[in-house]
């Protein structure tokens, strides 16, 4: 099996290529700078490509791929620029479209919570999506647009919705990294928002798992969340961290607004115990 990633040299992108590597396929790593991926072992393909102008012969330069993992994604963590629809989406579905006309048969793109927009508690991969922000609706309409091309091209499309994510190689203006900035530093205060919101957290290594798992299945699943299920404060999740690194430092509760972009408590519900991941057939949204 060959097994193409988009936006490989990200965050998630290089665990994404870890975790295949676990699994025996030919993996083609898909990024606008090879230096970024130049550790890679002989294993691995890189092609460098910008996919904002994607050539007509990109799926031939990838070697045809069966799969297509689709991580990339320009403008973040900026969710309320208008990039994300006036320029994003628009170079996203081109560069998918011409990948499954050419002959892709399998697709697995990253959604994002934000697709559902400010509804609270917990939320499932068939719940209505009321994107609330210029990101969770390109990210929305993309979707949809895949759909409608699949009425036309016959393609496996899984679309995974991710929700919040934290491990090693995570930028820099995420809550962990700050955390431990502040404390490389020698500061005896964080300073956060009053910590109290309800969010939903996974080791980018599961959920690298999880990507891996459901892509490498070449079926037909849909929408489908990528989520512990499990919500915790974010307070609790930096003591708990401050706990287990051993780290001196007080939190400075309130310091920042919560934001306005996403609401107070929210979750996602992952697919039924009972069920596996590689036999959902989830269709959500449609």
């Amino acid at each position: 099996m060959k097994i193409a990633v988009s936006g490989a040299s990200g965050f998630i992108g290089k665990h994404v290529l870890a975790e295949l590597g676990k699994h025996g396929a030919e993996i083609v790593a898909i990024t606008r700078n090879a230096a970024k991926l130049q550790d890679l072992g002989a294993s691995v393909r890189v092609v460098e490509m910008d996919l904002s102008r994607p050539e007509n012969d990109c799926f031939e330069r990838l070697g045809k791929p069966d799969v297509l993992i689709h991580l990339a994604w320009d403008g973040l963590p900026n969710y309320k620029s208008l990039h994300h629809f006036e320029t994003e989406l628009p170079r996203q579905y081109q560069f998918l479209k011409q990948m499954v006309a050419s002959g892709l048969s399998s697709l697995f793109v990253t959604g994002t919570c934000f697709e559902y927009g400010m509804q609270s508690g917990p939320l499932a991969a068939d719940l209505p999506t009321k994107p609330d922000n210029p990101y969770g609706y390109a990210k929305d309409t993309l979707r949809k647009q895949l759909d409608f091309l699949q009425s036309y091209t016959r393609f496996n499309f899984t679309w995974a919705r991710l929700f919040y994510m934290y491990g090693e190689g995570q930028p820099g203006t995420s809550l962990l990294p700050k955390l431990k900035e502040t404390v490389s530093k020698g500061e005896q205060v964080f300073n956060m928002s009053g910590g109290e919101q309800l969010r939903d957290y996974l080791p980018v290594e599961e959920i690298a798992r999880q990507i891996v798992h459901m892509a490498t299945s070449q079926r037909d699943i849909g929408v489908v969340n990528i989520c512990s299920g499990k919500p915790v404060s974010v307070r609790k999740l930096v003591e708990q961290w401050i706990a287990q690194y051993n780290w001196d430092i007080q939190l400075n509760l309130g310091y920042y607004p919560y934001p306005d972009y996403e609401p107070m408590a929210f979750w996602g519900e992952p697919p039924a115990q009972d069920r596996q991941v590689n036999t959902l057939e989830v269709r959500g949204n449609q």
